[in-house]
Order: structure tokens, then sequence, then C-alpha cells
């Protein structure tokens, strides 16, 4: 059991200080060269002084507060055995210090339905940070079929990913299956040097990556090599029947309305699927549909499909990716409001006009 941080102490207006017992726990607090407190710092318009095993906190007396708030919460975190990198300091400045510490070890297993173990992923824990990703994870236990989607950055494929394994290796399902649309985006596939393999293996290496942090190299290479873990393209998946299978359909918006229609009807007896992807970004030829936006449209409502949404809120990159986020909505509004529509890349427009059609 980990010793709590002394209350903080106000040792005079414009200063807070807060004594925390555990040395080596307050170097993972204050991170590599205090890049933690640094970022605190510059979130919160504060200053923060290391003095041995305490930290005093300076600055106006609300935003001393909500420093010392989330230091203690972070350093909670940390007694728990959870990680604390920069992701965590950023969810936690934009989601509250209740974003760092509210799931216990026990709700957090309870929530991803793994048994009695903590499923991680090369030396951190798999764990939804926003109330949006937590309301997506459960969604994903819960439905056979469910979809994610919102802009990048928001971990829809990750955290799919991370209940496929679990999945898994709780021997829930026999096998995952993880696909994406082959889009040609500027280079023609046949222009590309090598077998089939090596021409689409650069579009699925997102789904390469996000396996190589859950499972160890050999391990992984062994599924692979039993099929018990697939990648493929989505134009490999007609005529097949999934069964027992936890599959993934990432870049959504890029499959066509037939492709979609195609993926769905795959689905077969004790088999999960879950179909993620962002309508801002779609790279069909200009004039085709998007299948996602389709398949919203029509399914909407369907018993045992889920729709979860994300927006830049929910953003676990670098904190810029948010901000991006952000401007590009607020070019989409500026040229709605000056009667220019959404750039057409987004495909939202005919999405509105089919729903008011119907």
């Amino acid at each position: 059991m980990g010793l709590n941080p002394t209350p903080p102490v106000a040792t005079h207006p414009g200063e807070t200080l807060l004594e925390f017992p555990d040395n080596r726990l307050l170097i993972d607090l204050c991170g590599a060269n205090d890049r933690h407190l640094a970022r605190i710092e510059e979130a919160l318009g504060v200053h923060i002084l290391r003095r041995g095993n305490q930290l005093a906190v300076v600055g106006g007396p609300e935003a001393q507060a909500e420093a010392a708030q989330l230091l203690q919460g972070l350093y909670a975190r940390l007694e728990q055995n959870r990680p604390v990198s920069l992701a965590e300091i950023e969810a936690a400045l934009r989601m509250g210090v209740e974003s760092a510490t509210e799931t216990s070890p026990s709700e957090q297993l309870e929530m991803f339905a793994a048994g009695n173990y903590e499923l991680r992923t090369r030396k951190k824990s798999v764990e939804p940070r926003t109330d949006a990703q937590k309301a997506y994870v459960r969604s994903l236990f819960e439905h056979e079929l469910a979809f994610g989607i919102g802009p990048a950055g928001t971990g829809k494929t990750y955290l799919a990913v991370a209940v496929g394994v679990t999945m898994l290796i709780n021997g829930q399902v026999d096998k995952i299956i993880l696909s994406r649309p082959a889009v040609e985006a500027g280079e023609r596939l046949g222009f590309l040097p090598g077998d089939m393999k090596e021409k689409v293996d650069p579009y699925m290496q997102p789904l390469y990556d996000a396996l190589n942090d859950f499972l160890p190299g050999k391990q992984l290479q062994k599924l692979m090599e039993e099929k018990r873990i697939e990648i493929a393209p989505l134009a490999f998946m007609r005529g097949r029947t999934l069964a027992s299978a936890f599959v993934v359909l990432d870049e959504a918006q890029n499959a066509t309305q037939m492709q979609m229609k195609m993926f769905l009807t795959r689905l077969g007896e004790g088999s999960r699927m879950v179909v993620t992807g962002d309508r801002s970004q779609i790279d069909l030829p200009r004039g085709m549909q998007s299948g996602l936006v389709d398949a919203e449209r029509i399914l909407d409502g369907v018993k045992g499909i889920s729709f979860s949404y994300f927006t830049a809120k929910d953003v676990v990159r670098h904190p810029l990716v948010a901000r991006i986020i952000d401007a590009y909505d607020a070019e989409d509004a500026a040229a709605i409001a000056r009667g220019e529509g959404p750039t057409p890349q987004g495909q939202y427009a005919p999405r509105r006009a089919m729903r008011n059609d119907g």
C-alpha cells in the first residue's frame, strides 16, 4: 500500500507546498528533464519548483489549487502502478484530474471484461481515457456490431485492437481479422514494386503497429502463421463467412457502398465486428459515396448495432492534433456560414441531404 502525499500547505499566498514520500514515484511524476511539470506549468500558468521530495506550486490561487489537485491525482495513479506519460498529463488537463484517477484497477478489468488479469501493452496499461472512449469500449463488449466514428487520434482503432486481443487471449474468439480498404492515393497499386503482399502491406502498416504494441514479436508471428491473426485488404473479404472472429474494418470511410454491404454481411456465428472511420478524410473519387456514411444512415436505430462518436476532445495523440482538428472544423463552419458548404472530401452535405430526403 503506497504512502499518500501530505496535504498541500500554503506557505504564503503565492505558493502551495506538496510533499511526496516516495522519491522514485516523484521522479516518474516529474518526467524526464521535468517535462511533465513543464507541460503543467504551460497549461495552467503556474511555476512548479522542485525541492527534494517536495514540489512548490507558485501562481494565482485558483491555478495553484488546480495544479496541486492535478499533481496529487497523478501521484495517486503512480501508486496504483499505473503509468504517467505526457498522454496522461494531456488527458488530465483536458478532462480534469478525475480522468487520471477515477478508474481503479478492478474497474478497469471489469470494463475490459478481461477476467482476472490486466491487459498491458509493452509496459503500459491499456485503458480508455475519456468518457467517449469508455462508452466505446463498453459497446465493443456489449454489441456484435459497433461503429466508432470521429477524427484521427481518438483511439478508435487502437482500442478496438486492444479489445480484440483481450478476447482472443480469453478464448472468447478464435481469431482476429483486421482489414482496411487499399485506396490508392496518388500512386497506382500496379506501379508499386513487389508481389501483391508487398503492394498492400504499406496500407496495412498501422494495423501491424497496433498489434506490435499488444503482443510480443514471436507470439504475434506465430499467431499470424497459424492464421489466428489475419491482416488483409477489404477486397479479400468477399465470399468469406467469419465465424468466432473479432473483425475490425479500419478507415471505413474509404469503403464504397457495395464494399461496406459485402463486409457487414460476412458476420458469422460467435463473431464481433468493429467499423472505424473518419468522415472528414474520405479518399474516394469525387462523386463516389462513402460506405461508412451510407451505413450510418441506413443502420441508424437497428437493434444490436451501436454508434460511438468522438470529437477533438477525445484526441490522445499530440495535443497539437486536437488543435488542428478544431481549426479545420472552424473552417468548415465558416464555409457553411458563407454559403459555400464544407469541403466535398468529407461528404457531409450529401449525407445531410439523404437524411432530409428520407
